[in-house]
């Protein structure tokens, strides 16, 4: 007996997304290794505690194909891209990346509209939230940045800034806190 609750094309897309959610983790974390480089530590916990998220995010897909009676497929990830050339740069693509992730979340919610597969749509409401949470905060990482000074900023309104994202409120653990048992 088939226990699949979702359609081939459904389980599909939604493995599509599992994949996207780790790529945008390794964009976030390579990002954050390139802050880190750069002297910007209180920046780059900040975008390893971001690519965390992503990694969450992920598994929230991966267990909600498995609970529907599908098989998530892992896929290739593509390399990050490189890296940016200023915090500009760098917080204006963590706001492309999650514009281009919103995009995929839509068409997910579109797509399960039409198969009328509530459950899916039901769960996606949950990314559609979330997706608007991660637009404002990399809006306000930009806006922090122009009121710092943009790619002009002085070293004293960087460091200011990189603590104040040092300490920003997360619920999402440390890299450096991970752990084997606590990943």
């Amino acid at each position: 007996m088939n226990t699949n609750r979702l359609s081939e094309a459904m389980e599909k897309a939604l493995s599509d997304q599992m994949n996207k959610e780790i790529h945008a983790a390794h964009v976030f974390l390579s990002y954050g290794i390139w802050a880190d480089d750069k002297g910007y530590q209180g920046i780059a916990n900040f975008l390893y505690r971001h690519a965390q998220e992503e990694r969450n995010h992920s598994i929230k897909f991966m267990e909600y194909v498995l609970n529907r009676g599908g098989k998530p497929k892992v896929e290739a990830i593509p390399a990050p891209p490189a890296d940016p050339e200023s915090l500009t740069a760098c917080f204006e693509g963590v706001f492309k990346h999650e514009v281009d992730n919103t995009t995929a979340i839509y068409r997910l919610v579109d797509m399960a509209l039409e198969e009328k597969d509530w459950a899916t749509w039901n769960f996606m409401q949950w990314f559609v939230q979330e997706q608007i949470e991660e637009e404002t905060l990399a809006m306000n990482l930009m806006d922090k940045l122009k009121i710092a000074g943009g790619d002009r900023a002085t070293n004293e309104s960087l460091f200011t800034l990189d603590k104040t994202l040092e300490k920003a409120p997360n619920d999402v653990s440390l890299a450096q806190e991970a752990t084997g048992d606590n990943p």
